[in-house]
């Protein structure tokens, strides 16, 4: 028998019910979101609809994939925008999938596979037992801090590089345009992974030259990456450890360093630094500020974040200042991009 009639209006209550269930729902399932756009990046499919392959069965051939639960995820990827479906069943990419695709600029397929890898979805299962504590519980979740994990982990550990690389890429643009090195002629980007903020610099003021800072499984890549760019003449990797030393430069640069670690750390990361510059050294810190409780902001979640995988945090513009008071340095200005991160100047005094 079919079914007949008409449910009856619901009432302010029970709309208002029913529209924060459906959003409450979405917030839940964030992580399905999260693994099928990770599905599509590691299967490179809008790199191959790009190509040609605008089917799920030739995107199968290629990937070695079965061609039906290819195309169920595809149709998971139409329904997040990332593609679009047109001409009985062929897909074309968007301009949001299109962030997706290996080596374009401002690609995010990187970010997409190594923010939701084993090792930092594992670390963010134990975000409620590190609220509990006061601190990160990362050491249960993977055996040790994250920075060890990733460099015990080599395939994660690149794309974590590349990830940082490539999301730099987000805010190289408005850094050059804004920065005036003035007569600085040594640059020294302090865990810089593959120097990314560093190139950037040195390609739009020849008259530097550009040091990178990291750990000895990073280093490499940064060679390579300044090699590629045609920068090597001017580019100098040195392996290190910037809680201990760091070469002596004219200019600093910090680029998501600090929100690493605790208020200490980072006094002894400024200090270390400070140590290497003359009175009057310039440094650029680049991170995320801390907004109001009532306008946190997307930084609120980049600050949990911190909590999962790491001793550091999130800070607003005061708890900086304090940190730069007590290691030598005064803050001369500040600027926001066109990016969740901010650009704050130092002066060694």
């Amino acid at each position: 028998m079919p079914l007949s009639g008409s449910l009856p209006a619901p009432s302010a209550l029970e709309a208002e019910t029913a529209r924060n269930t459906d959003v409450l729902f979405q917030l839940l399932t964030g992580h399905w979101v999260a693994q099928t756009v990770r599905a599509v990046a590691e299967l490179r499919v809008v790199d191959h609809v790009a190509s040609g392959a605008d089917s799920p069965g030739a995107i199968a051939d290629r990937e070695g994939s079965d061609p039906a639960t290819t195309y169920r995820l595809m149709r998971a990827g139409a329904a997040l925008g990332l593609l679009t479906v047109h001409d009985g069943g062929r897909f074309r990419v968007t301009p949001l999938g299109g962030l997706l695709r290996e080596n374009v600029p401002g690609s995010l397929r990187d970010a997409a596979l190594v923010q939701n890898a084993d090792g930092m979805w594992r670390a963010w299962a134990t975000l409620p037992a590190a609220v509990r504590a006061g601190r990160t519980q990362v050491e249960s979740a993977v055996g040790t801090d994250m920075f060890g994990y990733l460099a015990a982990h080599p395939e994660e550990g690149a794309l974590f590089a590349k990830a940082m690389s490539n999301m730099t890429g987000l805010v190289v643009a408005d850094t050059v345009a804004l920065l005036d090195l003035g007569s600085a002629r040594r640059v020294l980007d302090v865990g810089g992974a593959n120097g990314a903020l560093l190139l950037g610099l040195m390609r739009a003021n020849p008259q530097i030259e550009g040091v990178l800072l990291d750990l000895p499984h990073v280093v490499e890549g940064a060679r390579q990456a300044a090699g590629e760019a045609g920068l090597g003449d001017r580019f100098t990797a040195v392996a290190g450890d910037f809680f201990e030393e760091v070469p002596p430069a004219d200019y600093f640069l910090l680029k998501w360093i600090l929100h690493d670690w605790s208020d200490d750390d980072c006094l002894r990361i400024l200090r270390t630094c400070r140590l290497s510059a003359r009175v009057g050294a310039r440094a650029l810190v680049v991170e995320g500020l801390v907004g109001d409780a009532d306008r946190p902001g997307t930084v609120a979640l980049l600050d949990l974040n911190m909590l999962a995988m790491t001793d550091g945090r999130e800070r607003d513009l005061a708890e900086f200042d304090a940190l730069f008071a007590a290691s030598g340095w005064r803050r001369t200005g500040v600027s926001p991009t066109r990016s969740l991160y901010s650009l704050i100047e130092l002066e060694a005094v």
